[in-house]
């Protein structure tokens, strides 16, 4: 069991992790697009932002699916 848990832990760190890198990508690409960008380049940026965003989002909701939803006699 204490296998089990230190893996969903490492799993659940890794998760947020990309997360988090998946959110500091889009907002830098968010950020390019809407004041530096120009054009069609500048639309591709942003939509490329907007879908890093919520993959990140995704992702953190994955990653604390298992510790949020779990029973509480699982905890």
């Amino acid at each position: 069991m204490a296998g089990n848990e230190a893996d969903r832990v490492a799993t659940r760190r890794r998760r947020q992790l990309w997360a988090g890198v998946l959110a500091l990508v889009g907002l830098a690409l968010l950020i390019v697009g809407l004041t530096v960008a120009d054009g069609v380049a500048a639309w591709v940026e942003v939509l490329v932002a907007i879908l890093l965003l919520v993959t990140s989002y995704v992702v953190q909701h994955l990653a604390r699916r298992d510790t949020v939803y779990r029973h509480d006699d699982q905890r």
